[in-house]
C-alpha cells in the first residue's frame, strides 16, 4: 500500500514538473534593434509626438481601436452623451473619425485624452525633460513570433517622480521582415485562437 502510494505520488510529481517547463524563450543583446525602437517609442509618448508613436504599432491594432471607438460613440444612448464622448476629439460627428486613417484616429485620439488630463505645460515640460528609460531586458519567443522587452521609466512631475514597469511587445513589420513593430494588445488582452473543430461548420 505505501509503495503503490509512492510510486502515485512520484508519478504526480513527475508531471508536475514536466508542465512546468518554462517556454523556449531566448535573451537577445540590449543592442537589438527593438531596444532601440522601444526608447524611441516611449520618447515620443512623453513628447506627444503621436504621428511618431503611431508609426511603429501593428496598424491592425489602430484599426480595431478605432472601429471600436466608433461603435461605443454611435451606441450612445442620447445625442448629448454622443456629444460628451466627440468632445476633445475636434470633429464635427462620428462619421468625421470613420474617415480617418487609422495611424490619423490614434494621433486625435491620444490628444483628446491628453486634453481631458488637464496637466499644465509646466508639468508637461518637467515629465519630458527628466525622462529616463532603461531597457531590463529582451527575449524572443521564437515559437509565438514575439520579441518582449521589459523597460522601466522614471519621470518627474512638479511634485513627484514616477516610476514605471512596461512589458511591450514587437512582431516583424509584414511590409519589411528587417522591421519590428509593436504589438500594443498583446498585453493588454488575451490572445485567443480557435481551436481545430471548434469553429461551427457551414451548413451545405
Amino acid at each position: 500500500m505505501q509503495v503503490s502510494l509512492f510510486l502515485r505520488s512520484l508519478f504526480a510529481v513527475s508531471l508536475l514538473s514536466i508542465s512546468a517547463l518554462p517556454a523556449q524563450a531566448d535573451q537577445l543583446p540590449l543592442d537589438h534593434p527593438c531596444a532601440v525602437m522601444v526608447k524611441k517609442y516611449l520618447t515620443a509618448v512623453v513628447q506627444q509626438d503621436w504621428k511618431t508613436a503611431a508609426q511603429m504599432l501593428v496598424p491592425a491594432s489602430l484599426e480595431r481601436r478605432q472601429q471600436e471607438t466608433v461603435s461605443i460613440i454611435r451606441q450612445a444612448p442620447t445625442m448629448t452623451d454622443e456629444e460628451n464622448m466627440l468632445n476633445g476629439y475636434n470633429v464635427k460627428g462620428v462619421s468625421d473619425l470613420e474617415k480617418m486613417s487609422p495611424q490619423e484616429f490614434y494621433q486625435v485620439d491620444r490628444e483628446a485624452w491628453h486634453k481631458k488630463l488637464k496637466l499644465t505645460p509646466e508639468a508637461t515640460k518637467r515629465k519630458q525633460e527628466t525622462l529616463k528609460i532603461t531597457v531590463l531586458g529582451l527575449v524572443d519567443e521564437k515559437d509565438k513570433g514575439y520579441v518582449h522587452a521589459t523597460v522601466r521609466t522614471s519621470q518627474e512631475t512638479l511634485t513627484d517622480r514616477i516610476e514605471e514597469l512596461f512589458l511591450i511587445s514587437f512582431v516583424t513589420d509584414p511590409s519589411n521582415p528587417k522591421n519590428y513593430l509593436i504589438s500594443p494588445e498583446m498585453k493588454d488582452r488575451p490572445v485567443i485562437t480557435p481551436l481545430d473543430g471548434s469553429a461551427p461548420k457551414e451548413p451545405k
